[in-house]
């Protein structure tokens, strides 16, 4: 069996908690907040992927606008790696929404995630586009 590790990563996101549970769980939505296409079936055993089908998995829990849970893997996992799982809540702030994600199950040789994967090809972008969205709509969360 591989070797497995856990990590915890937060990001400020300048949208309301639905707002980014909302885009997350949509095809289009998720594809506007990553630049990069994904495919999402917005329901408890759906399947998704991401990053032009770089990533893949299925959603395990939904508790909208707080909470979701996904299996999680990418082509890098081989045959002998499980799929890992990422928690994603969303906890709304005064300057918008705490986004914590915890990452488990994921192969101890797979450190990129952690260690900016998920800042430069998630965060990054998810909030220049609510950034966007909220200069488009002149609203500030509330």
């Amino acid at each position: 069996m591989a070797k497995t590790y856990q990590y915890t990563l937060t990001c400020q996101l300048p949208c309301l908690p639905a707002d980014v549970f909302d885009a997350w769980m949509s095809s289009e939505g998720h594809t506007a907040m990553t630049a990069a296409i994904a495919h999402i079936d917005p329901v408890v055993g759906g399947s998704f992927d991401a990053y032009d089908g770089y990533i893949t998995g299925k959603t395990l829990e939904l508790d909208r606008p707080h909470r979701i849970v996904q299996s999680w893997r990418t082509q890098q996992f081989t045959d002998e790696h499980a799929d890992s799982q990422i928690e994603v809540t969303f906890e709304q702030t005064d300057g918008g929404t705490q986004l914590t994600l915890r990452h488990s199950n994921v192969p101890a040789e797979q450190t990129d995630y952690e260690r900016g994967g998920w800042q430069q090809h998630y965060f990054d972008r998810m909030k220049q586009r609510f950034e966007w969205l909220a200069t488009m709509s002149g609203e500030q969360p509330s």
